[in-house]
């Protein structure tokens, strides 16, 4: 039996690069940790004690892949950069052990949660949700993915981000509050995980606000760097 017509074209697959091969790694879903890392907390007017992580997410078409500039976003004027350290999944599932949680772990990249700020501020004083702040165009530029195969499971490494050449976050992987398996498995609690799911951890302190001609430039020591053009 040939698949049914559709109404409208299908929409196109988010692919994006991997490491030194010619497959292409599918996205399905983008999840991102709040307040992972206890310096950011603060920073954000937060108590960086171990309470229960959040998570909230972005669209797969927000990601931006290497070697293409930010494009500065409209509606708002106070745009700031998050580095941080990306998971991609290759199987996933419900209520998954921490134990277990590393063996779903495809690769790993470094990106961007570009957020802007003021309507994240208005939305969390208004209590609604974060999407205009997080989830709009090209605000998640992500390095080709590192496989694991190849890499191993980095828990400590420098991770980095700067800013017209001046270093402006300086933190370790160590620093997490919440660590990766940690992370997936109690995502895995809140919602069912599978292949193709993308997980940005969380950022280090120090973001700041951005302008157009800003040069950015930003890595994971061993993993990953990224370079993104504000325009």
């Amino acid at each position: 039996m040939s698949d049914p017509a559709t109404v409208i074209p299908l929409p196109q697959p988010v692919l994006l690069p991997v490491e030194s091969s010619a497959e292409r790694f599918p996205v399905r879903r983008v999840y991102c940790v709040g307040r992972n890392y206890a310096d950011h907390a603060i920073e954000m007017g937060h108590d960086p004690s171990r309470e229960p992580p959040f998570f909230f997410q972005k669209n797969a078409d927000n990601l931006l892949p290497a070697g293409n500039a930010f494009p500065y976003p409209s509606l708002s004027s106070d745009v700031h950069y998050e580095v941080e350290c990306v998971l991609a999944l290759k199987s996933g599932g419900a209520n998954i052990e921490a134990a277990d949680a590393l063996d779903c772990v495809y690769g790993y990249a470094v990106g961007i949660d570009f957020t802007r700020r003021d309507l994240q501020g208005e939305a969390k004083k208004l209590g609604r949700p974060w999407e205009i702040g997080k989830a709009f165009e090209h605000s998640a530029p992500i390095s080709p993915i590192v496989p694991a195969s190849s890499l191993g499971h980095p828990a400590q490494a420098k991770i980095w981000l700067e800013q017209n050449g001046k270093r402006v976050q300086d933190g370790d992987l160590n620093q997490m509050i919440w660590k990766v398996p940690e992370i997936i498995a109690e995502l895995s609690k809140l919602f069912t995980l599978a292949a193709g799911d993308i997980i940005m951890t969380g950022t280090p302190a120090g973001v700041g606000a951005v302008a157009r001609g800003d040069s950015i430039n930003c890595g994971i020591d061993g993993v990953a760097t990224l370079s993104v053009e504000v325009v």
